[in-house]
């Protein structure tokens, strides 16, 4: 799980890169988990907070420059 204190750390291009790393997996859960080769569903949770994580850092960035 990503802290909201290392994704500070990172510059807006890393973030956006991390973002759609992000996007990549979480489309591959939800294909594992249609298809019913997921185990732990809760995962799913986790990257879709990271996600927003990595969205509103990227927001609060926008808004301030």
């Amino acid at each position: 799980m990503l802290k909201i204190k290392d994704l500070r750390a990172m510059s807006s291009d890393e973030l956006e890169a991390k973002l759609l790393e992000k996007k990549k997996e979480q489309f591959n859960l939800r294909i594992q988990q249609s298809t019913g080769q997921l185990q732990n569903t809760a995962v799913i949770r986790s990257v879709r907070r990271e996600i927003a994580k990595i969205n509103t850092l990227l927001a609060e960035r926008k808004k301030n420059n």
